[in-house]
């Protein structure tokens, strides 16, 4: 039995190294992991109770269609619930939009080193890849417009942009949307879209009110601390959402992750918590780049990515063997590492670890 051809030579995707694993096989007591971005505060307290709520409803299916997390969903955003769809993460809203608009020989953009889903899932559908390389590390996209022909079918802008960190502002975004023709789809993923205060990042919400051919992604992995459960959305116009719907498998969210996303919605002030601790640990790792002469992005997400002016997986491979986590190996960036953001004590120790590194290399 032979697989489709265009799935033959993709790579499979590789998430962060386990802490157990790494524990496990250096002979470490105490690591930290900086590399999958999640966040170092965990879930609201009201997540959590919402979860051990639901271990009464474990043999029950999930509604399907969440609907009541759709209708609090709707009611925060001011959208109308058939504008809204669920998967298990936004991972799966990536694979289902790319199984319900692209057929094989259509085209999609994309930047060259970005979320690598986007990617993925068009080659499963034998879709043509347009890759652009990012400029300065943020959406190239003057370049991506001039890629546009009468054969794309959908454009992708991860904003902010991961790995690197950077945006596209609001008035970036604007002249690109009013320039790429209606019958394009644009994804703009924004999955750490809570953590910005920028006054120039632009609303995915606002932007789709007035382009009916803008999804936005969204997801309670990130900043939410609910990573494990599997749960994103998007956000489009209601006939874009039924497309994608159409595509959807039965009971895709589960009961604990309908549930936990409820509940964490009603607690913002600790997401408020979460951002103000994530913007002092960006300053801090900033700082310590700046004393280290190492430059990196501009970080608006929780994680950054420096340039350690050495092989990045040599720079890995070292802190990985002080108990620390990183991600290293992003095409196009053979020097730079991408760091989350932890918590104080973790930020420190990634540092220390950091400069000691380089300070070994020299010797």
């Amino acid at each position: 039995m032979q697989p489709k051809p265009s799935i033959v030579h993709l790579p499979v995707y590789q998430p962060g190294k386990p802490v157990e694993d790494v524990k496990r096989e250096l002979g470490l007591s105490e690591v930290i992991k900086l590399a999958s971005n999640e966040n170092p505060y965990g879930a609201s307290p009201k997540a959590k109770e919402a979860i051990a709520r639901e271990i009464e409803n474990t043999s029950i299916y999930p509604d399907g269609a969440a609907v009541q997390l759709t209708a609090a969903l709707a009611r925060r955003y001011g959208v109308k619930p058939e504008q809204i769809i669920f998967g298990a993460g936004s991972d799966e809203i990536i694979l289902m939009i790319t199984r319900a608009f692209l057929s094989p020989g259509d085209e999609t953009i994309m930047a060259e080193s970005t979320f690598p889903q986007y990617k993925h899932n068009a080659q499963i559908e034998n879709a043509v890849i347009i890759e652009v390389p990012l400029k300065e590390g943020t959406h190239d996209l003057f370049s991506m417009l001039h890629k546009v022909t009468d054969k794309t079918k959908i454009i992708w802008v991860c904003n902010p942009n991961n790995p690197t960190g950077t945006i596209v502002t609001a008035d970036e975004l604007e002249w690109f949307l009013s320039k790429v023709p209606a019958s394009v789809m644009v994804v703009l993923d924004e999955a750490y879209c809570e953590y910005i205060e920028d006054p120039s990042f632009p609303d995915g919400l606002e932007v789709l009110k007035k382009y009916p051919n803008v999804i936005t992604l969204r997801t309670f992995s990130k900043i939410y601390g609910l990573a494990s459960l599997r749960i994103g959305y998007a956000i489009g116009r209601p006939e874009l959402i039924r497309s994608i719907n159409q595509v959807r498998e039965p009971f895709n969210t589960s009961r604990f992750g309908q549930a936990a996303a409820l509940a964490a919605l009603e607690d913002q002030s600790f997401i408020d918590s979460c951002r103000r601790a994530n913007l002092e640990g960006l300053r801090t790792l900033r700082a310590a780049f700046d004393r280290l002469g190492l430059e990196s992005f501009p970080a608006y997400g929780n994680f950054i990515m420096v340039d350690v002016r050495r092989p990045a997986m040599e720079v890995f491979d070292e802190l990985l063997r002080k108990g620390v986590i990183v991600r290293a190996g992003h095409r196009g960036y053979p020097n730079h590492i991408r760091i989350t953001v932890g918590n104080p004590e973790q930020n420190g120790k990634v540092i220390a670890a950091l400069e000691s590194v380089l300070q070994e290399a020299k010797v």
